[in-house]
């Protein structure tokens, strides 16, 4: 039986296994969960219920697949080249796949970039800004940089017509360094980036050290945006940002560490096992293998609609008050560990950076909804805002001092908006 609600199933090709080692990574210690150490390598026998059952649970037209990893290039060209064979197999008249691959971007060869491309497949890349940045967590098993076989891999992309997302995670070192992260993708002619917070915690729950602080997380989305809104919106799209769009006007957020509840991305890995989430992927949440169990029942039992529920049902009262919870719902449960201001558990670690970002930016996307519920384009809002700030700089020239501020503040200019008067 189909389901109604849409699904995604983040197919594990090689497991936890990578020819990476970068410092935060959440995945490679997995291993551990496999201690017979088979080899980390999907069969096609998996490869195959995978394909059948994903297809068997999709409402259609277009039926989704993701691999992820480890680096899932390691399954090797032959693998995908099954993938697209399978789907052709299974798939209904009329109805299509949207293939999506998660790559380090190092082992992009130009085979395999034509068949990525031949068969338009979604293609994810992860760099964390310019080398100096990048290369701190990002090395190789042989603790070598990687930076320079990153833009190799993103240059063989682009040689055979693909231009792919890009994601950033933001860790300790490089929130540091906004405008330097920013205009490297820029310059870098990225058309699409995200920026994911590094929260990682050893075996006893201590905040490793690398971790985004919370407050230098919103510093840095706040500045990015300002610039962004400003003068960028026809060059790069920010999915951080233009989630919060989607929110506002109204529609579902395709992330789901936004969503009111989640539970519906499971993590599938190399030999068919289901867990509930990616960042999940433990004993406590496995749900069944794709080989012996229905995918329809495991992404609606009791256990796993319980697990996505508890994103909504677990919130602190501090989270149930706020602001901009909408955009928020408590962020990803994973990182829910910190305590609220009234004492209650399950506070998000990154609520003041959150708190901090989505205060900043929604005026402006409350904007843009305007824009776009009027059909018109949303980059109208650059003109409004340099509209508004010209206005302004005339205004407080010719202001006095004891004069109302002419921010809207209501406070008197000396106690306000003097420093940025310009003689």
């Amino acid at each position: 039986m189909a389901l109604s609600s849409p699904f995604l199933v983040m197919a594990k090709p090689v497991g936890p296994v990578c020819n990476l080692s970068c410092d935060y990574c959440y995945y490679l210690d997995k291993r551990s969960l496999f201690p017979k150490r088979e080899p980390f390598r999907m069969s096609d026998e998996v490869l195959s219920h995978y394909i059948e059952s994903t297809i068997a649970a999709s409402s259609g037209p277009v039926v989704p697949f993701a691999f992820h990893g480890g680096e899932p290039t390691l399954a090797g060209k032959g693998f995908f080249e099954r993938v697209i064979e399978l789907q052709k197999r299974h798939l209904p008249k009329g109805w299509s796949a949207w293939n999506n691959l998660q790559t380090n971007g190092t082992r992009l060869d130009d085979a395999l970039c034509k068949l990525l491309k031949k068969n338009k497949f979604s293609v994810g890349i992860s760099i964390d800004g310019p080398e100096h940045l990048h290369d701190i967590n990002r090395k190789d098993r042989l603790d070598r940089p990687t930076h320079k076989k990153v833009l190799q891999g993103l240059n063989q992309l682009r040689t055979n017509g693909i231009e792919p997302d890009v994601l950033c995670t933001l860790n300790s070192t490089n929130v540091n360094h906004p405008q330097e992260v920013y205009h490297f993708f820029l310059d870098l002619k990225v058309s699409w980036l995200q920026f994911l917070p590094v929260v990682a915690r050893d075996e006893t729950g201590t905040l490793l050290p690398l971790s985004v602080e919370p407050r230098k997380m919103g510093d840095f989305l706040n500045e990015v945006f300002d610039e962004w809104v400003r003068y960028d919106l026809k060059r790069i799209g920010i999915q951080n940002f233009l989630e919060c769009l989607l929110v506002v006007d109204d529609k579902p957020a395709n992330l789901c560490v936004m969503a009111p509840k989640c539970g519906n991305v499971l993590a599938m890995e190399h030999d068919g096992s289901i867990y509930s989430c990616d960042h999940f992927v433990n004993n406590d949440h496995y749900l069944g293998n794709i080989q012996r169990d229905s995918l329809e029942l495991l992404l609606t039992s009791d256990r796993q609609v319980e697990f996505g529920a508890t994103k909504s049902t677990g919130l602190p009262d501090q989270c149930k008050s706020c602001p901009v919870r909408k955009l928020c719902n408590g962020g990803c449960p994973k990182d829910r560990f910190a305590t609220s201001k009234d004492g209650q558990s399950g506070l998000n670690y990154l609520c003041e950076g959150y708190l901090s970002s989505y205060s900043h930016i929604l005026p402006y996307i409350s904007e843009m909804v305007v824009l776009k519920r009027r059909s018109q384009p949303i980059h109208q809002i650059m003109d409004q805002i340099a509209q508004r700030e010209k206005e302004f700089r005339t205004a407080i020239k010719h202001a006095q001092r004891n004069d109302q501020c002419p921010c809207g503040s209501r406070k008197k200019l000396k106690s306000c908006c003097i420093n940025k008067r310009i003689n």
